[in-house]
């Protein structure tokens, strides 16, 4: 009688389980890239799309400004001298980043009972009115009111904050505009140097201010640095002391955030 012989094999199952964690790995790293590359398409979008697109817009804007300008004749002249003081009694806050300050208002309260009363129409926003060139720069911008984000800000505009003066009044006229991405108009505005010009035009009028202080960070919430008389409430030394013409540009500061605020003042040039 034969002895019968057993032959076992190992490993079959061990290179199975090596097979499947194979699997896994080659499966986690095919999601990973594809992620990685999703990644990589939104943020092109975000910085250099986002880029392209407004500023052909902002340039097309300007285009149409200066054509409707031209076509008025010195009739826009006279229509674009300010009045002194023009504006409305309000300090918005200077964040660019921020929800619109100039949202349609709450209908009035009323005893119970009666109807509420309409609400108060907000300011006109979206459309351009002016244009800001800033030389040493090589920026032209349009300029509409108001700050919102989607409507004015991320078109590539200069945002002018509602309750400030108008260009060429006295009183302090403040912009607001993205350093990064949607045109960033400006974005370098840490290099204007005292002296330099920034020029608003409003229906062919020219309005010189020259640049005369900064303030390189503050808070987002530091409303002094739009008020008439231009002052940091943050940092007290930053900012002018008597009643005159400025101009108030604000970004955000460091690049590729929305923490601080960079700023530079300018004063009408007579």
């Amino acid at each position: 009688m034969r002895d019968h012989v057993r032959i076992v094999v190992q490993g079959r199952g061990r290179r199975s389980r090596r097979a499947g964690l194979a699997g896994v790995l080659w499966a986690a790293g095919e999601l990973a890239v594809t992620l990685g590359v999703v990644v990589l398409l939104l943020v092109v979008h975000q910085v250099w799309w986002t880029n392209r697109q407004a500023l052909a817009a902002a340039h097309e804007q300007v285009t149409d400004l200066e054509g409707e300008w031209a076509a008025l004749g010195p009739e826009a002249e006279a229509e674009a001298e300010p009045s002194v003081g023009a504006g409305v009694d309000a300090t918005p806050t200077p964040d660019p980043d921020a929800a619109p300050d100039d949202a349609p208002a709450a209908p009035d309260e009323s005893p119970a009972g009666r109807s509420p009363g309409p609400a108060r129409k907000p300011p006109v926003q979206e459309a351009a009115y002016g244009v800001l060139r800033i030389p040493r720069l090589g920026v032209v911008v349009p300029v509409a009111q108001g700050v919102d984000k989607r409507s004015v800000l991320d078109k590539g505009y200069a945002g002018h904050y509602v309750g400030t003066a108008q260009p060429g009044a006295e009183g302090n006229f403040a912009l607001a505009g993205h350093r990064n991405t949607h045109g960033e108009p400006f974005r370098h505005i840490n290099r204007l140097r005292t002296g330099d010009e920034l020029i608003v035009e409003v229906k062919g009028k020219r309005f010189v201010y020259v640049v005369g202080k900064t303030l390189s960070e503050t808070t987002e919430r530091d409303t002094g640095v739009i008020a008439p008389v231009p002052r940091s409430i943050v940092k007290p030394d930053s900012g002018y002391d008597e009643p005159g013409a400025y101009i108030t540009l604000t970004t955000c500061t460091p690049e590729y955030t929305s923490k601080y605020r960079l700023v530079v003042w300018g004063t009408l040039k007579r």
